[in-house]
């Protein structure tokens, strides 16, 4: 049975005057859409982890990389950036590049998730974008430590795996300094560690952008993901067969 929250039919969003997206991994950093607002806040009874493959964005296949993703947890909180996005051109071309890039090449699903803005004000339903275990880019469990060994080693055509962590750590560390986010902090600090170990660099300045929908990974590309678990035919991994 699908939970309450995963959206059917994302397409039935163009119909909307406003979205927001809330981004807990790279999009805090890189959105790489329009928008006409932003705001800091969490998700409530979710937690960030590692635990999910890249086989494009921060690895290939054979030797992925690894990238955030929600864990359903009692009390827990995960941190990131809602995004406000108006109109019908550019929502459009948000949700484009959205599935392209987290649905299509990332394995994952849509939700929509109550969202708490850390101003205080009231909470509103967001656009989340969620790996299950049911995906088969899905990594699943592993140390800090682990993690951190297989970022430090791994990059894709987004640049290297060490980039995300880093960047992202750096966003917490600037704009939410109180938090205490372990998880994020220790993998942070193992792949800093190895960087500094073996020489390397944590960012690249390349510009890799999903192309447009109508000539990327065709007709794949123009679906939204449907897992396995709601009772439809599923498409994911198929940036990974592709490749």
């Amino acid at each position: 049975m699908a939970p309450q929250n995963h959206v059917e039919n994302p397409d039935i969003l163009l119909e909307e005057d406003c979205i927001w997206v809330f981004g807990y991994g790279s999009l805090v950093w890189k959105p790489d859409f329009k928008y006409t607002m932003k705001q800091i806040g969490c998700l409530k009874g979710f937690v960030r982890r590692f635990w999910q493959g890249s086989v494009t964005h921060r690895g290939y296949p054979g030797a992925p990389g690894r990238v955030a993703t929600l864990i359903e947890k009692e009390k827990g909180l995960t941190w990131g950036v809602a995004f406000k996005i108006e109109g019908e051109k550019q929502i459009q071309e948000a949700l484009e590049k959205l599935n392209c890039r987290e649905c299509v090449l990332g394995g994952y699903i849509v939700q929509m998730i109550d969202f708490f803005p850390n101003d205080g004000t009231a909470p509103f339903k967001s656009l989340v974008f969620r790996a299950t275990p049911n995906n088969d880019l899905y990594l699943g469990e592993a140390t800090e430590a682990e993690i951190a060994q297989q970022v430090v080693t791994s990059h894709g055509f987004s640049g290297p795996n060490s980039e995300y962590v880093t960047r992202l750590a750096e966003f917490m560390e600037t704009e939410l300094p109180e938090v205490e986010d372990c998880h994020l902090y220790q993998i942070t600090a193992h792949v800093r560690m190895g960087i500094k170990k073996n020489n390397l660099v944590s960012s690249m300045n390349i510009d890799c952008q999903c192309s447009p929908i109508s000539t990327v990974l065709t007709p794949v590309i123009s679906k939204w993901m449907i897992t396995k678990e709601y009772g439809n035919v599923s498409t994911e991994g198929s940036a990974a067969k592709a490749s």
